[in-house]
């Protein structure tokens, strides 16, 4: 039986994870591994561990990583002592193949001690870009130190092949964070109404904002205002927030956010997180999603809602029409959201909205490869020419 270890760190992979974890644990010809780790362990970051832990599927290890700076030299330190502990429960473990989503810092010293095991590492969304984060850098990075690739898009499997990936490793199997929307009942506008403990105003509005780990905290903090300044220019609005990551300057966005929603308690509200069942009921009811969230880019459209990315931390991702690119200044956040409330973007964008990520069944795809994918010598790590790719 192949044991298939998943690693989650935090709420933004393990909804898109959720299936894919789901449908390996019911599997009888595989064997999962869960490990959870990271801001899932940290109730500061809203012990996202029990939402894991209430869908009843067994966690073999958590493994407490995370420290409680956020400055570069505290993440620095973090990766350490995450490389130190993974490498003891992979060692243990013995899994065949690790699982890992996606471009957090985490992932470096997870995937490192995989190698250094010759545990075969399989990657979900590689190939993908986003320049105004450090995660562009750990994107790539853990693509070279995996061998097996699920991506979204022919175009991210082109990119990961230019990197020198084998083509017959790299799987284009569509965006995973898709299956939820098929696969989750999603609550009734009372029912969402209720687990928010909020009424739905004429206008709603799901904002989430990271930071730009390109720039610096005073950057990120002044393009936070800027778009709180622009959301209060809004009438008759509800505001859901979603609080930010474990980034450098995290913290102090979560700060300035708590204070916001605590000066204007009757027209916002906030959350360390949503989960995934909430945060897609919110979207069948609201206007638009605000921010930064890669959700913005790659599932809102399957709601054909519009998206208002804000700043350079999604750039170079592909989009739909219903994204709606602006810089973190109040002038163009406003027009911005005059814009999505014309009859001609109902019209012309919404109506015939298409999501270039897919429509989801994505999990059984990378299940069934690994679950046969030959993991003889896949270890060995022969650059790929592009000048041989046909």
């Amino acid at each position: 039986m192949r044991k298939i270890c998943v690693v989650t760190a935090t709420r933004a992979e393990y909804g898109p994870l959720k299936p894919l974890i789901s449908d390996l644990f019911f599997d009888d010809e595989v064997e999962l591994q869960l490990i959870v780790t990271g801001t899932h362990l940290s109730p500061e970051f809203g012990m996202t561990i029990e939402q894991i832990q209430a869908d009843n599927i067994p966690i073999r290890k958590t493994i407490e990583i995370l420290l409680s700076s956020d400055t570069p030299v505290g993440i620095g330190k973090s990766m350490g002592l995450a490389q130190i502990s993974f490498i003891e429960a992979f060692d243990e473990l013995k899994p065949d193949i690790v699982v890992v989503l996606g471009d957090r810092y985490e992932l470096i010293p997870i995937v490192s001690s995989a190698n250094i095991l010759s545990i075969p590492v399989a990657h979900i969304s590689g190939g993908e870009k986003t320049e105004g984060a450090i995660d562009e850098i750990i994107r790539h990075a853990v693509t070279k130190m995996s061998s097996i690739h699920f991506t979204a898009m022919d175009e991210y499997r082109n990119r990961v092949i230019q990197m020198g990936e084998q083509p017959k490793n790299v799987f284009t199997v569509g965006e995973i964070g898709l299956d939820n929307i098929s696969r989750l009942d999603l609550l009734k506008k009372d029912e969402f109404e209720k687990s928010i403990n909020k009424k739905l105003n004429k206008h709603n509005y799901l904002v989430t904002y990271h930071p730009e780990t390109t720039l610096s905290l005073d950057e990120n903090i002044n393009a936070l205002n800027e778009i709180l300044f622009s959301l209060d220019q809004l009438n008759q609005s509800l505001f859901i927030f979603t609080k930010s990551n474990a980034d450098c300057g995290g913290r102090q966005i979560n700060e300035l956010l708590d204070e916001y929603v605590n000066k204007n308690s009757k027209k916002a509200v906030i959350f360390d997180s949503l989960g995934q069942l909430r945060y897609l009921s919110a979207l069948q009811y609201v206007d638009a999603v605000i921010g930064n969230s890669s959700s913005g880019i790659c599932e809102v459209p399957s709601f054909k809602l519009a998206t208002i990315n804000i700043g350079e931390r999604q750039c170079g991702r592909v989009r739909s029409k219903s994204v709606i690119d602006v810089k973190a200044k109040r002038e163009d956040i406003s027009e911005a959201l005059f814009e999505i409330k014309s009859e001609k973007f109902s019209t012309d964008i919404l109506n015939d909205l298409i999501n270039p990520y897919g429509n989801g069944n994505t999990s059984i795809k990378i299940m069934e490869i690994l679950k046969t994918i030959d993991l003889k010598n896949i270890q060995i790590k022969i650059f790929y020419d592009l000048n041989n790719y046909k």
